[in-house]
């Protein structure tokens, strides 16, 4: 059998065909010589029922698909790589009860040849009770397929061979590929931590989250933050992940003003499991506009906007969706607002086109910027403004009810009657006397 090192990576793929039996592949597992999870690995997928049908099929004698394995040296040691089998040895470990799965352990309706036919058997009681068909179980051969070779070959034969069966998606298929990218894992490390919104409000569901499409989703936003606005999906997302080009220190500030707009548009939005915006091709329109009000410091603070806001959202939501059903049942509504019909166009197709995707940015636009005012691009008072604001108050004590002590020349502060952060602009009609403590207090309320 040829065995290729790690560090030789000059030649192609080094293929051997063989068998192995499930006491050998316990064996491996026992003794860490192989490795489920590789990192161009997906996550589990298979359900219950999947891993029990496998275990019929076992018992029964039918042979399984090959398992493909990435033969390397990790310090000396032989190490396996699951290439495609991953579910089915897992099933197999989970059946015995073997290291970190003994928790997962599970039976299986098996036809043992007793008199009340078919029944429900787990392994213990397949070995307390059955020796017959323990032995045939644990000598059962699986064929395996084992190369070795560059590990850009090894991704690339993951991938074609994950084609069959639950296939991959586009978010595994570039998790394999760019597995190692910076960019990628801060994606993942960003979905982990906002799991329970996406779950909570319906954007993905626990098998999206599984088979990797949060990781997509998050990659998107992450990448059009980078670009400064909406990308075109299909052709962007694997070129910028895959040159690594955005740098560490970009990377962080990307993903500070991703955590900023998430955390605002959940503060705005709180309702929006309730509409069609939960859809993730929605909800990028929706979480884009939010990332560009904040860019260009729209005033979102203010509680009675940000309730006429999400009211406003959940009309072109029912708008649109009451517009679906209607043409569905051949029937054109008459009277029907433009923006539903519009709205609806960019939500059929090819809805992750450049030219959708900006039709919806329009659409949103329009709802929303004329709703909000922009923050004054002055925040601090000039050294004018604060003398005419003292010399125009003869008291001169701090604006609060609950203070007004006497202010002295080196020890004031002007405060905006009403906050910046609310829209307050910095002009003199907008300005009061205030000591530093009570500022400090009144913050942005």
């Amino acid at each position: 059998m040829n065995i290729q090192n790690e560090d030789d990576n000059s030649k192609q793929l080094v293929v051997d065909f063989g068998k192995r039996t499930v006491n050998d592949f316990a064996h491996y597992f026992q003794s860490k010589q192989i490795n489920l999870e590789p990192g161009f690995q997906r996550h589990s997928v298979w359900s219950s029922v999947d891993r029990r049908r496998l275990i019929h099929s076992m018992v029964s004698g039918y042979p399984l698909p090959n398992i493909f394995l990435y033969k390397r040296y990790s310090r000396g040691k032989l190490i396996y790589d699951v290439i495609d089998g991953k579910q089915r040895l897992e099933t197999i470990f989970m059946f015995l009860g073997l290291g970190r799965f003994k928790h997962h352990q599970f039976a299986a309706r098996l036809d043992l040849g007793e008199e009340q036919g078919a029944d429900w058997y787990s392994w213990q009681d397949i070995r307390k009770y059955f020796p017959d068909f323990r032995g045939p179980l644990e000598s059962y051969q699986i064929q395996t397929v084992e190369v070795s070779g560059k590990l850009s070959e090894i991704i690339l034969l993951f991938v074609r061979i994950n084609s069959t069966g639950k296939r991959l998606t586009s978010g595994e298929k570039r998790h394999a590929r760019f597995f190692t990218s910076r960019f990628l894992k801060e994606a993942e490390r960003l979905v982990g931590r906002f799991q329970k919104y996406f779950l909570q409000n319906g954007i993905l569901s626990p098998t999206q989250l599984d088979r990797m499409k949060g990781t997509e989703l998050v990659s998107e936003l992450l990448m059009s933050i980078h670009q400064g606005g909406i990308i075109n999906k299909k052709t962007a997302l694997d070129r910028a992940i895959g040159n690594d080009s955005v740098n560490g220190n970009t990377l962080s500030r990307v993903s500070r003003e991703f955590v900023s707009t998430l955390n605002e548009l959940r503060r705005l939005f709180p309702e929006l499991h309730q509409t069609r915006f939960r859809r993730t091709v929605d909800y990028y329109s929706l979480f884009m506009i939010v990332w560009e009000m904040r860019k260009q410091e729209f005033v979102l603070a203010d509680r009675r906007l940000n309730k006429v806001a999400s009211r406003m959202l959940r009309k072109l939501s029912n708008g649109v969706d009451e517009l679906r059903v209607q043409l569905k049942k051949a029937k054109v509504p008459k009277g029907t607002p433009q923006i539903y019909s519009d709205y609806l166009l960019t939500v059929q197709g090819d809805t992750d086109s450049s030219a959708n995707r900006q039709r919806r940015r329009e659409i949103l636009a329009g709802l929303l910027f004329s709703l909000f005012d922009y923050k004054d691009d002055k925040r601090m008072f000039s050294p004018e403004q604060r003398r005419v604001i003292w010399n125009s108050d003869d008291k001169r004590n701090c604006a609060n009810p609950k203070c007004r002590r006497p202010l002295k020349w080196d020890d004031f502060t002007i405060d905006h009657i009403v906050a910046w952060i609310k829209g307050g602009r910095t002009t003199l009609k907008n300005a009061q006397l205030m000591c530093r403590r009570c500022n400090s207090r009144k913050g942005g309320k």
